[in-house]
């Protein structure tokens, strides 16, 4: 009987995600065997009551270096779980479950919360997240694309570039084009920031 392992799709060491229950359209997430379960960037997490069941109410920072680009979500609480780091280092995390859609494929995930702000990806899906779904190579990355939100909003970037493209080959003909000319620039310094390697992408309970 052949491996049915050998069916599945294969996703990337790195990916473009959706989570349709927190509002979230795209974040780039960290495809990591040798952690155990998913892991969220969100900060200013409250808890609180509601019809008698607990939830927490966070900030999600789903772009890079963007600290204030977030969406506010809100989910029901799972449980408080104990995470330890390669490091060593253990935390106490609230665990929500919510949605997780790539590459066409929508299942429900636990995740756990934390401050992700050092690492190099916003979210983090370990093998017990995509176990029985996907085969992970760890050569490739972004497999299922960019995840442009709407047709729409494409089609519309194209029609303003092909009008660009246009007025500028008249102004070229009639000796106007001002494109051509050569101008100054200032030169400026940009700061570079370093970012950690994912520390607790080897925890045993994450």
């Amino acid at each position: 009987m052949p491996d049915s392992k050998l069916y599945l799709p294969v996703i990337g060491a790195r990916e473009w995600l959706c989570l349709p229950d927190l509002g979230v359209r795209r974040i780039k997430a960290k495809i990591d065997t040798g952690a155990q379960n998913a892991c969220l960037h969100a900060s200013k997490v409250e808890e609180f009551e509601r019809n008698r069941r607990t939830y927490v109410r966070f900030n999600i920072h789903f772009k890079q270096h963007f600290r204030k680009t977030f969406v506010r979500a809100e989910a029901e609480l799972l449980e408080y779980r104990v995470v330890r780091s390669s490091n060593g280092h253990t935390t106490r995390r609230p665990v929500i479950v919510t949605h997780v859609e790539v590459l066409g494929k929508s299942w429900p995930v636990e995740v756990t919360l934390a401050d992700r702000s050092t690492m190099s990806c916003r979210m983090l899906l370990g093998r017990e997240s995509i176990r029985g779904r996907f085969l992970v190579d760890v050569d490739r990355a972004l497999i299922g694309g960019t995840l442009t939100p709407t047709n729409s909003s494409r089609s519309s970037r194209s029609t303003e570039a092909s009008g660009t493209a246009s007025d500028t080959k008249k102004k070229r003909l009639s000796g106007t084009d001002d494109s051509q000319r050569p101008t100054k620039t200032g030169t400026g310094k940009r700061k570079a920031s370093r970012r950690k390697s994912d520390g607790d992408s080897t925890a045993a309970t994450e």
